[in-house]
């Protein structure tokens, strides 16, 4: 039996670091043997058998060279084609090179000679892990269990998680309750089987895990935050102020445990302590980013907009100043409709803050939405006045002008944002849209030209002049490709989806327009042009009633420039 097949079936055999460490003995024999032009001899009498190229490829992986390890153990499989071990070798290194594929086809090949092969099972239930491939993930780790069920807990941690990724909630529980049984130390084990039956309303259950997690590993905060939902909503206020203390006794910086202690006391009128530690995060802040990231994270980002002006009052009593304190503040309120905080806070962010453009956009925004584009344009322009150097702001105010339709001086300020920074994509394309709504579309043209050859995956560049060119009726197969290399990078896209279809109208392929612009509609089923295009390839096939009746959906959608879709519906309803 050879050193790889006996490696495959007795785990306490020499392992490859070991080996590799004779290597430089074996390749002295050879080179020794090669000055005297005799033929490099190993212990096999066989110069290059599987384990001279495993022993090569071991140097080769020490000096860096992996391709040529990879060959190397290629060719170590070729000769000792039973060995499941070089290719778990193999896949490694696959994987090491970021050669996802190669490695799972490579662990595949090795259980095709051991199906029930332990450790192949695990490293390939990882790989389709991480390539997203669930069921087979599933399938191999379930298998890793029956045939080795006290082999690792992870494997149990990792199949448990994929049921819950899955939404299967029972199958995690029992993968999680078998973790218990052949590992009955496992906190990790009790803490997911608690967690489980928190969400599924079986409360008591849950609390005995969830100790008992806490009985293994008395440090485990989750468990604790997972015991607070019971607490909380039996409304035992005693448990849970309790349970947040201990929180904070054994980690004073933590800020989740703080938030959210803070908020339950003013939500149970205890507002001055909830005032105590909401002024200790706002001092606390300026130094510690990490404060900001959570309250984004856990109130900002999932829209519980009401309890992050709380926490945020409170922290600005702390920190008055802070400008980063005021800008998620005068988010929070934009969140909840208060448009007058939320002007008031964003002001306050001062101008060498990194949030200050953004506030600026935003309170230009926050008027847009209220139909006060003279504040808005006023508020760019003195913005602009107070930071020359920031082209945004020129891209924003060019915007505006062009929503008015005033197109020289959206054409004039952009040009100026150009003059700062002339390869700013946005401000390019953004003017390549004004001369086309200007009626300029040469210039357009040129403009969406310039910001595909600066970005060339630009998905709305490439769409934009491809339909441009396809409403002209000019340059078709140029527009078919522009829009199709759109559709590479952004496939489920309905307004470019139309631009394809639109380019077959234009080339009378009625047929094949149909589809797409049927396809467009799916995706974006409210959009007045495409339903009108779509309406156009109808009538172009003959199909009358099809088309009267996508006109009438565009026309129930247009808010104006409906005299051209009114003719049309008017057309087909004459006798």
């Amino acid at each position: 039996m050879n050193y790889y097949h006996a490696k495959d079936q007795n785990e306490n055999a020499s392992s490859p670091a070991d080996i590799a460490d004779g290597a430089d003995i074996l390749f002295a024999q050879v080179a020794q043997h090669a000055a005297g032009n005799q033929p490099a001899q190993t212990p096999s009498d066989r110069p290059y058998n599987s384990y001279f190229y495993y022993t090569e490829a071991q140097v080769a992986v020490k000096q860096g060279k992996i391709e040529k390890a990879i060959r190397l153990l290629k060719k170590a499989s070729q000769l000792d084609p039973q060995s499941v071990y070089l290719r778990l070798e193999l896949a490694s290194l696959h994987l090491n090179q970021k050669q996802k594929e190669r490695a799972l086809e490579t662990l595949e090949n090795a259980l095709v000679i051991d199906p029930n092969h332990v450790e192949a099972l695990i490293f390939y239930a990882n790989m389709n892990h991480n390539l997203k491939q669930t069921q087979e993930a599933i399938q191999a780790y379930q298998k890793v269990i029956r045939l080795a069920p006290q082999k690792e807990e992870r494997v149990y941690l990792l199949l448990g998680n994929l049921w819950m990724e899955d939404g299967n909630l029972d199958a995690a529980l029992k993968v999680y309750a078998d973790l218990i049984v052949n590992f009955p130390a496992s906190f990790a084990g009790h803490f997911f089987v608690g967690k489980i039956l928190v969400q599924k309303g079986q409360v008591q259950q849950a609390e005995t895990s969830l100790l008992q997690a806490l009985e293994l590993e008395p440090d485990l905060e989750e468990a604790r935050f997972q015991l607070l939902k019971i607490y909380r909503d039996s409304g035992d206020s005693a448990k849970v102020v309790r349970l947040y203390e201990e929180l904070l006794q054994k980690n004073p910086k933590n800020i989740r445990a703080a938030l959210e202690l803070g908020l339950f006391q003013y939500k149970n009128k205890l507002a001055d302590r909830g005032a105590t530690l909401f002024s200790d995060l706002g001092q606390r802040s300026d130094q510690d980013q990490e404060i900001i990231r959570k309250l984004v994270q856990n109130y900002i980002d999932p829209k519980q907009y009401a309890d992050a002006v709380t926490a945020l009052e409170g922290m600005l009593k702390g920190a008055p100043n802070s400008s980063d304190l005021h800008y998620l503040a005068g988010l929070s309120y934009e969140g909840q409709n208060d448009s007058e905080n939320a002007i008031q806070h964003l002001l306050q962010v001062d101008r060498d803050n990194r949030f200050y453009e953004n506030a600026v956009v935003q309170i230009a925004a926050i008027y847009q939405d209220q139909e006060k584009m003279d504040l808005a344009i006023q508020t760019l322009q003195s913005a602009i006045e107070m930071a020359p150097d920031i082209p945004e702001f020129r891209l924003y105010l060019g915007s505006f002008y062009e929503e008015i339709e005033a197109y020289s001086d959206a054409e004039s300020i952009l040009q100026s944002g150009l003059e700062i920074d002339p390869d700013h994509i946005q401000i390019n394309f953004r003017l390549g849209v004004v001369y086309d709504k200007w009626g300029k579309k040469s210039a357009s043209i040129s403009r969406m030209q310039k910001v595909i050859a600066l970005d060339p995956k630009n998905a709305n560049a490439l769409n934009y002049l491809g339909y441009t060119y396809a409403d002209m009726g000019q340059n078709l197969d140029e527009a078919e490709a522009l829009i199709r290399q759109a559709l590479k990078y952004k496939p489920d896209d309905g307004y470019i989806t139309d631009s394809l279809g639109w380019v077959f109208f234009k080339k009378g392929l009625y047929d094949k327009a149909l589809i797409y612009l049927r396809k467009a509609v799916e995706l974006a089923p409210d959009d007045p042009i495409i339903l009108e295009h779509l309406g156009d390839a109808y009538l172009k096939l003959n199909d009358k009633e099809n088309a009267l009746k996508y006109y009438q959906k565009s026309l129930q959608q247009k808010t104006d420039d409906t005299e051209g879709i009114q003719k049309k519906i008017n057309d087909l309803r004459a006798p």
